[in-house]
């Protein structure tokens, strides 16, 4: 599903018309039908229902008049308020404002802080209301009366329905730019777009339900510029490898994860015990040798491999050459192995020298601090990175704020400048491709930010790394199947309870659930 910034839907929609032939008054006629039918299907009434469609003078406010005709009827006390002159109103705006005598719906000019006064007490006594003031044009924050407004609408406590995206938002960032509507419901028609999905702005969108305006799929998957997506369960289900009969465990692949250090042996179990539970067949945990009887006890699963250590408990840099000697299809290092001088040197030589893919996260991205370039992919060998905000702020230099605050532009400056995959994680991860693609993962809950999920999830991509040829669709599948796994854990544990281990015992559930079809994500039943 393309996610499409204000300048893609313009292009979009331009190339409907022109191409297409569909005339911008039919695009808008749908968009309204739709808004209208979502308001009747989400909001039922038991008796007459009042809604209040609040419009500006643009087509975001067309769309609210269609809606209001449409949504007129005997069970429907429907009335429109203009906050702008009517005689500003052109276009097809305007001659779908001209319609609505016709259709018995009234239309109150509210286009002055007086008029607002005087009307807003009728506003708030509404069922439900409709914010149809600005759409995707809008790119500084709402000033003065707008802002008021904005604020009146919040206070009402009615449901508020926005149309394509909650007035005082910008379609092109994720921040909140100033005064927005705190909708209810969001009718996004044509695509997604990204403040929709993405904290904190998403915050802001209430349910999101996508609308089909006549805008044909194959003009939304061509439009020019960077590609944003979500990540659906449709598409990490067909990815999904097959299990026949004969399946042996070395088809499955060998994975080798490279952590921990004396106190951190659990970050080492952890991300062995995501990889089995993601179908890895064979699956070592190389591990300082004065950690080996710790991790080999946890769990008799999976194999251990001692490596030359510090006094200190952490691997020693002459320890490269024991894990190159070891097979392996997917080699994950990172969690728990600690930030001293020694793991930094061999963290640093196994990167350059491994010809294996990797899955590299916590201290085997810190080991490269400030250089990035060292961690670049290479012609036949993946590299993948998992690192939460604090992490990517280290690598390129950023603070966690400014990392957080354009978390797709620098995920996939990072993934275009150095040829890496990176999960971006947080919530709504992102995966990004040295193509430039950004995918937006949906899954996942905030009971997750807990220790230990994240060296999960380096296990779960490393696992589905070494199935899947795939480095993208591993790591899509990956970060899928985590959240849905923790989204399965917060309904028997809640999120304030949830651990990670419950997280990864529900990593089979939750493929299970995916290959038989069950797309809630674990959040529903």
């Amino acid at each position: 599903m393309r996610v499409l910034t204000t300048a893609q839907m313009r292009a979009a929609e331009r190339r409907t018309i022109e191409e297409i032939g569909v005339p911008s008054a039919e695009l808008m006629e749908n968009a309204g039908r739709e808004v209208a039918a979502a308001v009747t299907r989400h909001f039922p009434a038991p008796d007459r229902q009042r809604v209040a469609v609040v419009c500006g003078k643009g087509n975001n406010g067309g769309d609210g008049c269609v809606a209001a005709r449409e949504l007129a009827s005997p069970g429907v006390d429907v009335r429109v308020y203009l906050a702008a002159p009517a005689s500003s109103v052109t276009g097809d705006a305007g001659r779908n404002l001209a319609m609505l005598g016709a259709a018995g719906v009234p239309v109150c000019e509210v286009a002055t802080p007086a008029q607002w006064s005087e009307r807003l007490p009728q506003i708030a006594d509404s069922d439900v209301i409709v914010d149809a003031l600005f759409g995707t044009g809008l790119s500084r924050p709402l000033s003065g009366r707008w802002a008021a407004l904005v604020g009146d609408l919040n206070a009402t406590g009615a449901p508020i329905v926005a149309i394509d995206l909650p007035s005082g938002l910008s379609a092109d960032t994720a921040q909140v730019i100033g005064a927005a509507v705190e909708a209810t419901m969001t009718v996004t028609l044509g695509a997604p777009k990204v403040p929709l999905l993405v904290p904190p702005a998403a915050s802001l969108a209430g349910t999101l339900v996508l609308a089909d305006i006549g805008i044909p799929n194959q003009i939304i998957e061509g439009t020019d510029g960077p590609r944003t997506e979500v990540v659906t369960p449709a598409r990490v289900r067909a990815t999904l490898p097959p299990r026949p009969d004969d399946l042996h465990k070395g088809a499955c692949g060998r994975v080798l994860v490279v952590a921990g250090s004396i106190g951190k042996t659990g970050a080492a179990h952890l991300a062995a015990r995501g990889a089995l539970r993601s179908g890895a067949g064979l699956l070592t945990v190389a591990t300082p040798r004065a950690c080996q009887p710790v991790v080999s006890a946890l769990m008799p699963e999976y194999m251990t491999l001692g490596l030359d250590d510090t006094p200190d408990g952490t691997v020693a840099a002459a320890a490269v050459e024991t894990v190159l000697a070891e097979r392996c299809d997917v080699l994950a290092v990172g969690p728990g192995l600690g930030q001293t001088a020694a793991v930094t040197e061999f963290v640093q030589t196994l990167v350059e020298r491994s010809s294996a893919p990797l899955v590299l996260d916590a201290d085997g991205l810190n080991a490269f601090a400030g250089a990035t370039g060292g961690l670049r992919g290479r012609e036949g060998r993946d590299v993948i990175i998992t690192p939460h905000p604090g992490e990517m702020a280290r690598l390129t230099g950023m603070t966690v704020e400014q990392v957080q605050s354009r978390r797709i532009e620098v995920a996939r400056d990072v993934a275009t400048a150095q040829r890496v995959y990176v999960v971006l994680k947080g919530a709504r991860t992102l995966v990004a491709a040295p193509d430039g693609t950004v995918l937006i993962n949906m899954t996942g809950n905030a009971g997750m930010a807990t220790g230990g999920t994240g060296d999960v999830l380096t296990g779960v991509v490393a696992a589905w790394r070494a199935q899947l040829a795939d480095a993208q669709a591993a790591c899509a599948l990956g970060v899928w199947l985590h959240g849905a796994a923790g989204d399965l854990a917060a309904k028997v544990h809640g999120e304030a309870g949830l651990i990670a281990t419950d997280l990864a015992e529900r990593l089979g559930p939750a493929a299970l659930a995916l290959s038989a079809g069950n797309d809630d994500d674990g959040r529903s039943g």
